[in-house]
């Protein structure tokens, strides 16, 4: 369908209380983000009206409104070029964190510190799953081969790929960590790599007792190694190095500021790194570890269970974010994700949902904007299906939703489901099961099974009576008769 995107922009200006009601503006993957100066001035019926508009919510600060994937880059342009600013990222994140507490800023800030780290995760997690899929005695005997015969460049090659980011996820976060709180982003990367510098024993080969690779030990009881996989020191210490950089910067004459504050921030941070910050948080890291381990490892896979259940409730509150250290811990430490089953399982059951609204709805909006918010959750962007279609009209199909993402998070953990990535679900999170031949048919069966399940239950018990009313039709207006034949009849 084509849209006049001139056209939207300006109904979406007037909805949203006029220009002078919209701060700036800027946008996602599927959403138009508005930062407004009165949330009470937005019509979100009116908004809802507009042509493409899949839903509308009001979070962290910002009034969006979900266009899908194609569509909010073209209106976005025509909003700027009707004057709206560009939303800058202190304004960006001054907005995200209004109105929350302590703990919600945290867990934001936290979120903004793994969000650009999460592209590199995913194409290793495909790296990862390729390299398993192909480099499987099962998939080689096939062709009659053996890991041995396959040329050791190329083995070598294949380790680069999929083994650098693990390797180097310090210095990825020690980076992203002083860009979000106001450091030198090159400064956070150097210190990252002190943290896992080759004259350092490797962590993995310290964990393997075969290894015959030891700890340096300082004062015979602190053990020094590097930080390989760890993301509990690389953040903390980025967070406090971030923090000296900006007091040094204050502090210490321009004239030497070039020179000392990089000096300063670096040997400071790497001491407190290695001597203090690293094995205390390398042991509560550790902890956390051991935690989600046990919560996975309950009976009856009760641990699937309730983070299915609870899943898109907490994706609702914003709080996900702090899952990507969990998701990126298991993965550095045993190469396998369980909690992707989990997640990929609550996207085929939003789809499942989603689509059996808009085929049997008789509101033309739900009927329109219902399938390609299905083919979305399929895709893995779920905001589409979830805010303009699942919780549009009311909590039963959310709650039937959630039911099911529990049974079928409980089902994924019975079965030992485990990917070797994160960052990826539903039909593109197959990558990360091509390992092993066995996961890939159960991730097929088990998906194919949640989606038509949700389709099934949502279409006999869950579609709102709202979307059942059709729209009334349009009334046509009489053709006015000209004065002539008026005339001709008296």
């Amino acid at each position: 369908m084509n849209y006049d995107y001139a056209k939207i922009a300006r109904e979406v200006i007037a909805a949203v209380g006029g220009a002078e009601n919209i701060r700036s503006a800027a946008h996602c993957a599927t959403r138009l983000r508005l930062i407004v100066a009165d949330r009470e001035k937005a019509d979100d019926d009116k908004v809802g009206e507009i042509d493409a508009v899949k839903g509308t919510f009001f979070t962290a600060g910002q009034y969006q409104i979900i266009f899908g994937t194609g569509h909010v880059n073209r209106v976005y342009e025509q909003i700027v070029q009707l004057g709206i600013a560009e939303t800058t990222a202190s304004e960006a994140k001054e907005a995200k964190m209004e109105g929350k507490n302590q703990l919600q800023k945290a867990i934001r800030t936290f979120g903004d510190v793994f969000v650009p780290v999460i592209p590199a995760l995913v194409a290793t997690g495909l790296f990862l799953g390729l390299k398993g899929a192909l480099f499987n005695n099962n998939f080689l005997a096939l062709f009659g081969l053996t890991l041995q015969d396959i040329p050791q460049t190329l083995q070598v090659l294949v380790d680069v790929l999929s083994g650098t980011t693990f390797a180097f996820l310090p210095a990825i976060v020690c980076w992203s960590t002083f860009r979000v709180f106001g450091g030198s982003p090159v400064l956070g990367l150097i210190l990252g790599l002190m943290l896992v510098n080759g004259s350092l024993p490797n962590a993995y080969s310290v964990a393997d007792p075969s290894s015959g690779v030891t700890p340096l030990m300082l004062f015979g009881f602190i053990p020094i190694v590097g930080y390989q996989g760890s993301i509990l020191p690389a953040f903390v210490a980025g967070m406090i190095g971030s923090k000296l950089e900006k007091k040094l910067r204050k502090t210490v004459p321009p004239i030497f500021d070039f020179m000392i504050t990089p000096f300063l921030v670096l040997f400071i941070m790497l001491v407190l790194s290695l001597l203090v910050i690293g094995p205390i948080l390398h042991q509560l890291e550790n902890v956390l570890l051991v935690i989600v381990e046990t919560a996975l490892g309950l009976p009856l896979g009760l641990g699937g269970l309730i983070v299915g259940f609870f899943w898109s409730i907490i994706t609702l509150t914003g709080v996900y974010h702090v899952f990507n250290m969990l998701e990126i811990s298991l993965l550095s430490n045993t190469c396998f994700n369980p909690f992707n089953a989990i997640l990929c399982m609550c996207g085929f059951s939003s789809a499942g949902v989603c689509l059996a609204i808009s085929i049997k709805a008789r509101k033309k909006e739900i009927r329109a904007i219902g399938p390609s918010a299905t083919a979305s959750a399929l895709l893995g962007i779920g905001e589409p299906a979830l805010f303009g279609v699942i919780l549009r009209y009311g909590l039963k199909p959310f709650l039937l939703s959630c039911s099911i993402n529990g049974v079928a998070g409980m089902t994924a953990m019975l079965l030992g489901m485990q990917g070797t990535g994160n960052g990826i679900t539903t039909i593109p999170g197959l990558l990360l099961y091509i390992y092993s031949p066995s996961q890939l048919i159960m991730y097929v069966l088990l998906a194919a099974a949640v989606f038509a399940a949700a389709f099934i239950l949502t279409w006999m018990f869950a579609v709102p009576p709202e979307v059942m009313e059709a729209d009334a039709p349009k009334k046509r207006r009489k053709q006015r008769q000209p004065l002539w034949r008026l005339l001709s009849r008296m």
